[in-house]
């Protein structure tokens, strides 16, 4: 089938943590037979930090954050037989929501994914003119990256036809072991943007142990924290390049995971990072959210922490054969379980199931 997504960005991952999501699931699509166009828009330098040029498996159009820009993309929108809008584009999010309703052919699959279930259904209980809302009668599924019976129960809840959540996962092409980089040599390092529902959390989960562990070394990459006051045995990072990830997550001791807000209440959001720490086999201490249990078992394959405390615990006490068991245990259950090949399959069920058309 013709698929025609219109997300953030598939070439960047500045300022767009999803960008290696959308690349494992429709590579994984592109593997299936679908045609699929990626509409991404010029917008917040993206483009100028680019982590990869545009794959031979998909037809990516970048446009112009303009009125035009955005009308000549929606154009196309009629020609595709799946039609896709993406949460978080940054720039004309209604109007590219209500576009694909208006433009898309009758006959075509709508569809909206969201890469931040949890955050939009808060957003939707507060304005009962959210874009969303309004939509929701006229589209055939909402996808989720996360989110579990509780993210379903609350779309169905607002009148979504059918909502299944897609999980975060593996691309072992992508992510794997590869040997330390100095640069990123510490005992726990952290990588995430800097973001409001999100800083909290990273206060107590990384910046408060590195207080309590002065004699331990923290690392901490993504955008917006260079203008963070950190203690003075964090080292800090900016944007950290897809190409650079294995090495971010080979080189550490250990590496954390912090939820964001929204996240962490509702639970089953394990985020990209978990998997790519996973398939680089490094040893993931992650903050406390529900089922957990469903991608990585606690204490064997992942060490869990209820706050700070917890973290500078699992810091102090983690050796290096600990902290090497638990990655290779985390890396063989993802490999065998949550890969984008296993997602492609799912995906591609639904989409084939929906529209009638024999596998």
């Amino acid at each position: 089938m013709k698929i025609a997504f219109y997300g953030s960005s598939l070439l960047s991952s500045y300022w767009n943590g999803a960008a290696t999501y959308y690349r494992g699931i429709l590579k994984a699509l592109a593997d299936h037979g679908h045609a699929i166009t990626f509409y991404e828009p010029d917008a917040f330098d993206r483009q100028q930090h680019r982590d990869i040029d545009p794959p031979e498996w998909v037809r990516s159009v970048v446009y112009p954050a303009t009125d035009e820009g955005l009308r000549s993309v929606l154009a196309e929108a009629g020609d595709a037989d799946v039609v896709v809008k993406a949460n978080g584009v940054g720039v004309y999010d209604r109007e590219l929501l209500e576009g694909i309703v208006r433009e898309a052919n009758p006959q075509s699959l709508k569809i909206f994914w969201d890469v931040d279930a949890a955050a939009t259904l808060d957003e939707m209980r507060a304005d009962p003119s959210h874009p969303v809302r309004a939509a929701l009668p006229d589209l055939d599924m909402v996808f989720t990256y996360g989110g579990g019976p509780p993210v379903v129960n609350a779309y169905k809840g607002f009148g979504a036809r059918a909502c299944e959540p897609v999980y975060n996962a593996l691309d072992p092409s992508t992510h794997h072991p590869v040997e330390p980089d100095p640069r990123f040599a510490c005992d726990l390092a952290f990588l995430g943007n800097r973001l409001p529902d999100r800083e909290a959390r990273v206060e107590e989960f990384f910046i408060r142990p590195a207080e309590r562990l002065a004699d331990r070394r923290f690392l901490i990459g993504g955008n917006g924290w260079p203008d963070r006051a950190m203690p003075a045995n964090v080292q800090v990072r900016g944007h950290v390049y897809t190409h650079e990830h294995n090495a971010f997550n080979c080189t550490p001791r250990a590496v954390l995971n912090v939820a964001r807000d929204s996240m962490a209440a509702v639970g089953f959001s394990p985020a990209t990072r978990v998997f790519e720490a996973a398939g680089a086999a490094a040893c993931l201490i992650t903050d406390a959210w529900e089922g957990i249990e469903l991608f990585l078992t606690p204490d064997a394959e992942v060490l869990v922490a209820r706050d700070g405390q917890d973290v500078a615990e699992h810091v102090q006490s983690l050796t290096e054969e600990r902290a090497r068991a638990i990655g290779e245990a985390a890396r063989a259950r993802i490999l065998a379980e949550h890969t984008y090949d296993r997602r492609g399959v799912q995906v591609d069920a639904m989409l084939r199931d929906m529209a009638k058309v024999p596998a």
